[in-house]
């Protein structure tokens, strides 16, 4: 035990005293003994501490250092597979006039900006458009950006301008509305880029705000820490957070954001090995794959590439110093800083970013001052879209069935082109939403419709509508609902019967008496006529124009059941039994199967099975799957006997069941049409072909119920409305394989064309009627006429076609 003097004497002892050294050797000779035993205790716990360190956290460390190891460098994410609409083809001579345009940026997620300069943005003038293009994959290959300057005019584009190079060009296209998304395991979008990719000033201003010392440190910098912790004292709010990058890195992919101490040591610990494991590139592009940068109902956004695509609509290589700043300020917190939704608040932080790269010299202070004045610059909704368009989407669910299995594209990061036309979808869901409201009875059944619109010429399909609720999935009246066709069938009937040019023309009389038929059960069948009216002897043409019944049963008989349900089956893959009122359309068959019989008049006789898949790329661009249209020609039989139905459709349309389209103004379209109602008016069509599109609707209601429409008042309706805002080719019909001939008014024989109710009608050429009528009197004098013939049918225009 010590005495309070030689505590002094200790105290004194390390004092630089020489002199006193001397005098205070005897009373501390206890000292030495006490320094020995506290060092020997201190190593003793310092060592055990080590052991228990080294034997219980050694196993830890090698563990965490493995797993950390094994899943970084293994690191693979779930690529959404995306799903295109068809690019729009901008052309001279292409029908377009300025409101489809119009529909097809904004479907396409442009904005206008009133200068059309960046990528993803566009100016109208009227017809003219000043619009800069986004690159994109095609099936055929790479379409670079590039600033375009298209007039359109009196329904069809009349020039496409290079506008940098002041040049005309030959065609272009528009980058395609992104429709869908097919996600992995989670909604995560994103896309993948690598570091060299990424514009400098975003790799350079992203370590300048949320890790200054990325390049110097290892995991963990206490330098920042410190410097936060200032900044936001200094601020008096969180201005700058102390982790890391690599620190937030591992919280995004590894952890969870609880706050607690052990996820922190976790965090510390996994970026630690992380950096000692892997280099600083690597550890930055993964970050800049992976932040977090927005939400969208179940959609999380990560990556500055879909952060691009979400927020300005616009590639990450088109972003602007403005645009750049508001991307990584908005890493802090993508909910409080969201620049739709607190606009203020961005602005705020835009200006603290672009306030750090001016101080760092990453910009000039010229340049921070033009980008803090500018307005904040994001699209009005979000680029990344929500599916859309269920009821196509359901179609091309089905078609890529045929080569994927279930879910194999999903997450997938494949590519998938449609031939969806976003204007035509959009045009046709209105004249659905417009029409059903107009024509729904107050005490009616609920009125639904289903609608299919295809390129008549290479059979894609451009736009469907399963539900007049258009957005909502689920049922689908175009794809899945089976309804009784009725009158829709009979064009096919007349196709069979036109076949035989040498039994059957346009002109050709028929009975429309009432008939009665045998069927193979032994029970009468005796169809009548809509009006319950007979009308004695009629031509073909005018039997198809206003849809009798008792005729076309005669002419089906005569044709054969057998051979129209075999029609049906080669034409449209479709089973029905061939029993005589198939005739009359008593089969169920879907909107979209009509729409795959009528492509076959609707193209001039082809066989070109309906495709809303163009094809699909993999991953790196190349295509692995492409699903082109039939472009082989029509069999010389089937293309003129299609001609001469077509024909007959548009007398429908002039002075048929269809006339109605004439009052509603779209005579100029010369459009072939024919109406079908089923029994007791529970199910209204209305199918209808231009130059370049066909659309098949049905009206009716999922009650089965009777609707009091017939195709006239009900699916036409929509049909007109429809084309009443389409841009569209006229049609025309080729006269390739026809002949036309005056005839008789009242026998089949050919006449001259002054003659009195003289009628036009259209032949398969080398089968007109072998008789000739003539009412030009005779006289002696003719006797002298040598080397003239007797008259003969004179040449005329179609449009002179008997009615």
């Amino acid at each position: 035990m010590k005495n309070p003097d030689s505590r002094q004497s200790l105290i004194n002892f390390r004092k630089p005293t020489l002199s006193m050294s001397v005098t205070l050797n005897a009373p501390s000779e206890e000292i030495p003994s006490l320094r020995s035993r506290f060092w020997t205790w201190s190593w003793r716990i310092g060592l055990l501490v080590l052991g228990l360190m080294i034997g219980i956290g050694g196993p830890y460390i090698w563990q965490l250092d493995k797993q950390v190891r094994e899943q970084f460098a293994q690191l693979q994410w779930q690529v959404p597979t995306r799903i295109f609409a068809r690019p729009l083809l901008l052309a001279e001579g292409v029908r377009l006039n300025p409101e489809a345009m119009e529909l097809e940026l904004t479907a396409a997620s442009y904005r206008n900006d009133g200068v059309g300069q960046l990528p993803g943005t566009f100016k109208r003038d009227g017809g003219k458009f000043t619009l800069a293009t986004r690159s994109f994959v095609d099936m055929d290959g790479p379409v670079r950006e590039r600033q375009l300057q298209v007039v359109i005019s009196a329904g069809r584009v009349v020039s496409v301008v290079d506008a940098a190079k002041k040049r005309r060009l030959d065609s272009a296209r528009l980058d395609p509305a992104r429709i869908a998304t097919l996600y992995g395991n989670t909604e995560e979008e994103r896309r993948l880029v690598r570091l060299e990719e990424v514009p400098p000033l975003i790799v350079s201003g992203l370590q300048a705000v949320e890790d200054r010392n990325f390049k110097n440190h290892h995991g963990i910098d206490p330098k920042g820490l410190m410097r936060a912790i200032w900044v936001n004292l200094r601020e008096g709010e969180f201005e700058q957070g102390a982790s890391t990058l690599t620190q937030q890195m591992v919280r995004s992919l590894f952890l969870s954001n609880t706050k607690t101490i052990s996820r922190k040591v976790k965090e510390a610990s996994y970026a630690l090995i992380i950096e000692a494991r892997f280099d600083k590139k690597r550890i930055l592009e993964a970050y800049l794959n992976q932040v977090y940068l927005g939400q969208q109902g179940e959609q999380s956004v990560h990556g500055v590439a879909a952060g691009a695509e979400f927020w300005f609509g616009r590639d990450l290589n088109s972003l602007r110093t403005e645009d750049m700043a508001l991307l990584i300020g908005i890493i802090q917190g993508p909910a409080y800083w969201d620049p739709r939704k607190h606009p203020e608040r961005a602005l705020v932080r835009r200006a603290t970013v672009l306030g750090v790269w001016e101080e760092l010299g990453l910009i000039t202070k010229a340049e921070a001052a033009r980008a803090n004045a500018t307005p904040l610059g994001v699209s009005a909704k979000p680029g990344v879209a929500k599916n859309r368009n269920p009821a196509f989407m359901d179609l091309v669910r089905r078609q890529l069935a045929r080569d994927y299995p279930a879910d194999a594209l999903k997450g997938a990061g494949m590519t998938v082109h449609t031939s969806l036309a976003p204007s035509v979808q959009m045009l046709s869901e209105k004249a659905v939403i417009d029409t059903l409201g107009k024509i729904q009875r107050k005490q009616g059944p609920t009125l639904q419709a289903g609608m299919v619109v295809t390129d008549s010429q290479n059979g894609e399909v451009l736009a469907m509508v399963g539900n007049k609720n258009v957005d909502q999935p689920g049922f689908n009246r175009a794809l899945e609902a089976q309804r009784p066709v009725g009158s829709l069938l009979k064009p096919f009937v007349y196709l069979l019967a036109f076949a035989q040019p040498d039994q059957y023309s346009l002109a050709s009389w028929v009975d429309d008496s009432p008939v009665e038929i045998t069927q193979p059960n032994g029970k009468t069948w005796r169809p009548g006529n809509s009006d319950g009216k007979s009308h004695g002897t009629v031509t073909m043409s005018s039997a198809l124009a206003h849809s009798y019944n008792q005729a076309t049963v005669r002419v089906g008989m005569e044709v054969g059941p057998d051979r129209l349900s075999e029609l049906l089956k080669v034409l449209g893959g479709l089973q029905s039994e061939p029993r005589p009122s198939l005739i009359l359309g008593s089969v169920d068959l879907s909107v979209f199967s009509m729409a795959q019989m009528y492509q076959f008049l609707a193209s001039g006789g082809r066989i070109q099975p309906l495709r809303a898949v163009r094809g699909v790329l993999d991953p790196k661009g190349k295509a692995v799957n492409r699903y082109d249209f039939n472009s082989n020609a029509a069999q010389e039989g089937d293309a003129i006997a299609s001609r001469l139905v077509t024909l007959g459709l548009q007398q429908v349309v002039t002075n048929g069941t269809g006339s109605a389209l004439l009052a509603d103004g779209l005579g100029p379209l010369q459009a072939a049409g024919k109406t079908g109602t089923s029994n007791d008016g529970r199910d209204s069509w209305f199918a209808g072909y231009t130059g370049d599109h066909l659309a098949v609707v049905w009206v009716g209601n999922d009650e089965n119920k009777t609707t009091g429409l017939y195709g006239a008042t009900g699916a036409m309706k929509i049909w007109s409305s429809l084309f009443s805002k389409l841009p569209t080719q006229p049609l025309t019909v080729s006269g390739e394989g026809i002949e036309w001939a005056w005839l008789d008014a009242t026998d089949y024989a050919t006449t001259e064309e002054n003659c009195p109710n003289a009628r036009r009608a259209a032949f398969v050429s080398g089968y007109l009627p072998k008789e000739h009528k003539t009412c030009v009197e005779s006289s002696w004098l003719d006797w002298f006429k040598l080397g003239e013939d007797a008259p003969e049918a004179q040449p005329a225009t179609p449009e002179k076609q008997e009615q």
